[in-house]
Formats: structure tokens, sequence, C-alpha cells
């Protein structure tokens, strides 16, 4: 009976064996977590800009610079996509001391290590020759600051300037000194093709409005002794000396001047509307005339801003082309938005179509590269500061509006004006 049992035990054992070893219930797999999105490549833009960074001119190269870095600055801020690709851009930054030679050797160096686009050169001296490296290398070039006709005169598809050239210059301030009842001119020019090719241009213009060219006489863009040729201008006596350069000369010059006893009045072009000049010049400065391409910056709709924006920036004020330099900047990242590439072929056709409302102006390019609005500004030094005199030429701009009144229970005074640029 016993055995029985047993038997009967080792049936059951094996049933439940038997049963513990069939198939399972598979438990459904886990379920995979979303895959985080790819993250968007990254590309380094590198933009070229090139101004004398040392040297007498040194001053408006730093002030070329800085526009240019504000300008990459709030571009990377922006956070930019082109083309697919997170875009970051990258300053390079040369000096070409305003000596053609160096121009052109560090125009090719840019061009070895494929910059994207190149803002400068500031000076027609060293921009020109340059020009040449960057069309064979299809690398669009906007100049800030190089105003010499020839620089886009010589059919470049790849020149661009953001100011008015020597030819709009140089007939306003003819225009301007007959204005002051100026009969007879003296011109001096520092033989740069900036120089130079201002001086010629006003020449052309005095003389086709009826002023007497007395005296032409030349230096160079290193001197700092005019008393020779200033000896020989005040022997003519002429109503108004004319200097096609830049501050580092033009200051001295008026010293001088006043220590010979010249009371020939002073005019020059954009190179001498500086702090710089004023500082040189001293006392002698005081009542001299100069002009800027453009309109000036406390009339125009982000001038103001810019300006403080810069000084905050900086610690110290715009001394010429700077809002040049910023617009420069942005003009070639506009072009490559609406190309939605960065490589200079695909986006330099869109360069020329540029439509942009910039710190300096409307910026729109005619057939050449030359802005189609040619405005110029005169102002006078008064006091140690530089004092509007008015505008010719160019369309009207866009006016600054002006800052809303704080909000109080009274009566809210009227808002101050914007903080004028000069």
């Amino acid at each position: 009976m016993q055995a029985k049992l047993s038997a009967v035990a080792l049936s059951i054992a094996a049933a439940f064996a038997l049963s513990a070893c069939g198939p399972k219930e598979e438990a459904p797999p886990p379920v995979a977590a979303p895959a985080a999105p790819a993250a968007k490549p990254e590309v380094v833009v590198k933009l070229g800009h090139v101004a004398p960074m040392t040297g007498p001119q040194a001053h408006l190269g730093k002030d070329n610079e800085s526009g240019a870095v504000l300008a990459v600055e709030e571009l990377n801020a922006q956070g930019l996509e082109i083309g697919g690709a997170k875009v970051k851009f990258q300053l390079v930054s040369e000096d070409d001391q305003a000596d053609p030679k160096q121009g052109t050797i560090v125009a090719q160096k840019l061009v070895d290590e494929k910059v994207n686009g190149v803002v400068g050169h500031l000076n027609s001296g060293t921009t020109i020759p340059a020009s040449k490296l960057y069309a064979d290398a299809g690398l669009p070039q906007v100049s800030p600051s190089a105003t010499n006709p020839k620089y886009t005169q010589q059919g470049f598809k790849t020149a661009f300037r953001v100011m008015a050239n020597d030819v709009q210059q140089g007939k306003v301030l003819g225009e301007f000194a007959a204005k002051q009842g100026v009969k007879t001119v003296a011109i001096i020019d520092d033989r740069t093709a900036y120089g130079q090719g201002l001086a010629d241009e006003f020449r052309k213009a005095a003389e086709g409005l009826g002023l007497k060219v007395v005296a032409n006489e030349y230096t160079t863009d290193k001197a700092t002794d005019f008393k020779a040729i200033l000896t020989k201008i005040k022997s003519t006596k002429a109503d108004l000396v004319f200097y096609g350069g830049m501050d580092a000369q033009g200051g001295p010059m008026v010293k001088q001047m006043k220590e010979l006893g010249i009371k020939a009045k002073f005019l020059g072009g954009d190179g001498v509307c500086t702090p710089e000049f004023m500082k040189l010049g001293g006392p002698a400065a005081d009542g001299q005339f100069c002009s800027l391409p453009g309109v000036p910056l406390e009339q125009l709709a982000k001038g103001p801003e810019f300006k403080t924006k810069f000084n905050t920036r900086f610690g110290y004020d715009i001394q010429l082309y700077a809002p040049n330099a910023y617009d420069a900047v942005m003009v070639i990242a506009d072009a490559m938005k609406r190309a939605d590439s960065v490589e200079p072929a695909k986006y330099l056709p869109e360069v020329g179509k540029t439509n942009l409302e910039g710190v300096t102006g409307k910026i729109e390019f005619d057939e050449f590269g030359d802005l189609k609005s040619g405005a110029i500004s005169l102002y006078q030094y008064k006091g140690g500061t530089l004092s509007y005199v008015e505008t010719l030429g160019g369309a009207p701009a866009p006016e600054a509006a002006p800052a809303p009144a704080e909000p109080a229970a009274a009566p809210a005074a009227p808002a101050a004006p914007a903080e004028a640029k000069k």
C-alpha cells in the first residue's frame, strides 16, 4: 500500500514538473525612449578685416575694427542658422599699416586662409591693389571707408563700399567753398590714392564753379613739417586751403598755418573730420571745416542707439568710420541669409541686391558697387567739438524717433532728444 502511495506521489510530482517546464507568456519588450533630435552642425564663418592697426592712423584702424567686432558679436548673439547649420562669425583682423604693399600681402593671407568675405580696407591706397586679389579669388569685399572712385571702376564684381565716393564728396566740398564766398583756393594733398583723389575731385568742382586755384602743393602721409609749402601758399593770399589727406597731417598743418600767420580758412574731407584732428591742431583747429559722407548719426533712426552701444562696449567715442564698418559686416551677413549660404560664390550675387536700413542710413548699390545715395555732411570745429553745418546731396534719411516720456502721475515733461554723435 505504501508502495502504491509512493508511486502516486511520484506521478503527481512529475506532472507538476512537466507543467513548470511548459511554455511561458513573454513580457512585452520595453518601449524605447524617443531619440533626442540630432544637434545641428555649426559652421564657422570667417570675415577678414583689414585696416592700419599700427602707425599714425592706428586710431582709425582700431575704430573700424571695433565697429566690425560689435556687428559680429550681435550676429552671434542672434543664433543664426544659414544653410541648415548654426553659424558662428569670427573676425580675422589684419594690419596693412596703410601701406599698399603690405595691403596686398595681408590680402593674399586672407585668401589663403579661405575667409568667407572681407570688410576693408580702410584706405583707398590699400583697398585698390588688394581688390584684384579678392576678385581673382571670388571673395566679396565691402570697404567701409575707401572713397577713391577707381576702387569700383575696375569692373570687379566683388567690390562694394558703404560710403559716398570722392566724386560725390569732392563735388559737395567745391559747392560748399563757393557758398562760403571763397574766390581763391590753395590745394594740398598727401599723394595717396585717397588724398590725391579727393583733391582732384575738389579741384574739378571748384574750377567748374569759377573758383581760382592759386597753388597746388604736395606732401606725404608720413610728414609732420609743412612750413615750406605753407610759406609758398601764404604769398598767394588764398582765401582757403583745401587739404586732401588724414588727420595725422591735417592737425599739425592747421597749427603751423596759425604760427605762420596765414589767415585762410582750412577745409578737408572725412580724413580730418576726427577728434584726433582737434587734438593735434589745438586752438588752431577752431573755426575750420571738414566733411563726412552720410548723414549725422543723431539724425538717423539707428544712430543714437549705435553710439550708446559702441561707447558702452568699448569705453571710448567713435573716431570716424566705426558705423560704416558695422554696416559692412551686416551687408555681408544679410546677403548670406538671403542666399541661405555662406559660400562666397553663392551669396555674392545677393550683395549687389542689398536693400538694408543700416546704422548709416539706406544701403543700396548701383551697378558698380557704389552707394546709390551719396549724402555729404559739413561740419565746423567750434570750442573743441564738431558742430554740424548742413547735409548736401543724397536722399532724405529716416529720422531717429524721440525717446518716449516716462509715465508719471503728473503730466510728463517732453522727452529729451536722443544724444548726438558729435
